[in-house]
């Protein structure tokens, strides 16, 4: 592993004087971080969760390197324009790597799975180009972690320095979520999550921890908070190559859907194949399918798999099992969402638009009787709650149809452990396992049909029970951290 500098620029590179301060300052470093102890475990904290275990993480403007330390990733390397800042770090953390470069003129030798710059562009001259330097250090699946402090706390800090309750600092840039994230898009990237947090950043015992954990958190109270946050990934230049496709078909009492289903299905993708799992029909569905399979020609090949489990996320999980294709997809054996649509799901996903797609049916108008009117109260709710609890915007959770990479979801899998495997509909696994991961995700407006064969499988009291439990669940591991 190599970094090297670029040769120098004309402008550019470190405000003057700011490298001096830097390295002044190093020798208090420690001495202020202990004061502000509850701060930092704070922000190490919730860094920590934005960064999936075993990845590669590049730090740039490390300081000291007490983050990477905190955070254990065996590949791991952190660079700061400061020598004296360097120099300690090694002293203090021998076990890390550690490398004196200007984040403005960085030109990574090799690539890392996440690039943090934690309150980093305050400092920076030319934050557009820090980013373009950062953007040459990640591959298409890395993520860029960023945290830096909200404006409004911009008053405070001069009140505070002023009173000596805070470090002395230079001069620096207040920059606003929005100014990032057109600092972001200019620079090649995309916006997967943001958030704020951190209300109380003294470290007083119990207190602190009470009120940035379950108060912070809060609709309203949130934007008071300290530190913003945003993950962004690298915009995609150039559409990936065609690729093999496996669309699992979650089946009980859908007899009279599946001989139109796959005489709907529209040619896509290198190569197709659909995997029924049929769930203990009462109507002759498992037969219906074999007689299909039978009587179908080559293309699109289709299979037919027995679910031994309960629930849609149950098959669809077995059957993502078998699945061989690159994409996956799942699509209602209900019809309730036309099978015309896949291609266009598998379009935005070959571009790069998102690493995971699902369809929401709240776009275009409902057909009458396809939702009841309670149905929909309670879709819009839990979209504004995964809205806030994730950090991505959702208008309809529930929507059956969802594609993404088999590589993705055996990420998705691997870290299934920290969620569970309760949820019985399969939406949620993928949402929340996603979210984790800081994958994009996006909704892919669908018509939303009426029924025209068998009943809904979904009871709207006891699983919305069950959904209100999920969120809690989700909100625990997401929000009040």
């Amino acid at each position: 592993m190599r970094l090297v500098a670029n040769a120098e620029p004309e402008g550019g590179g470190a405000p003057q004087g700011l490298r001096p301060f830097f390295d002044g300052f190093s020798k208090d470093l420690e001495r202020w971080r202990r004061r502000s102890r509850g701060y930092y475990q704070d922000l190490h904290r919730h860094i920590r969760s934005l960064v999936p275990e075993g990845s590669s993480v590049l730090e740039i403007g490390c300081g000291q390197g007490d983050l990477l330390a905190f955070l254990g990733e065996k590949e791991a390397l952190g660079v700061d324009f400061s020598e004296e800042m360097i120099r300690r770090g090694r002293e203090r953390f021998p076990d890390l790597k550690l490398s004196v470069m200007d984040a403005e003129r960085l030109a990574p030798g090799r690539t890392f799975d996440v690039v943090i710059m934690s309150n980093l562009v305050g400092y920076l001259g030319d934050v557009q180009a820090a980013f373009e330097r950062a953007r040459d250090a990640m591959h298409d699946g890395s993520r860029l972690v960023i945290t830096f402090h909200n404006p409004l706390w911009e008053a405070a800090f001069g009140i505070a320095r002023a009173l000596r309750l805070r470090s002395p600092q230079p001069i620096q840039n207040w920059l606003s979520p929005q100014d990032l994230d057109g600092l972001l898009d200019l620079a090649g990237f995309e916006v997967v999550r943001k958030g704020r947090r951190c209300l109380f950043p003294k470290g007083v015992p119990l207190l602190g921890p009470l009120v940035n954990r379950w108060v912070a958190p809060l609709p309203g109270v949130n934007r008071l908070c300290l530190t913003s946050w945003l993950v962004a990934r690298r915009c995609p230049r150039t559409r990936r190559p065609e690729a093999s496709v496996s669309i699992v078909v979650p089946a009980r009492n859908e007899k009279g859907n599946i001989e139109p289903l796959v005489r709907r299905l529209p040619a896509f993708g290198k190569s197709r194949e659909v995997l029924f799992i049929e769930g203990g029909s009462s109507d002759g569905t498992r037969e219906e399918i074999e007689r299909v399979i039978r009587e179908a020609g080559p293309e699109p090949a289709l299979r037919l798999l027995s679910q031994d489990g309960k629930g849609k996320g149950d098959a669809v999980r077995k059957a993502f099992e078998h699945a061989t294709g690159d994409v996956l997809m799942i699509l209602d054996a209900d019809l309730s969402v036309d099978p015309e649509v896949l291609p266009r799901f598998y379009d935005l996903l070959l571009e790069g638009r998102a690493d995971l797609l699902h369809g929401s049916r709240l776009v275009y108008p409902i057909e009458k009787q396809s939702m009841r009117l309670l149905n929909i109260f309670g879709n819009k709710f839990f979209s504004a709650a995964f809205t806030w609890i994730l950090g991505q915007r959702f208008k309809d959770t529930l929507c059956g149809t969802k594609v993404l990479w088999r590589s993705d979801y055996e990420r998705i899998r691997a870290n299934r452990k920290v969620f569970g495997d309760f949820d019985p509909f399969g939406d949620y696994d993928l949402l929340f396992g996603a979210a984790r991961l800081n994958l994009k995700i996006s909704e892919v407006p669908v018509r939303y049909r009426s029924r025209t064969y068998g009943e809904t499988n979904i009871s709207r009291w006891r699983h919305g029970w069950l959904l209100l439990r999920m969120c809690a669940f989700a909100a625990r591991r997401f929000k009040f951290v």
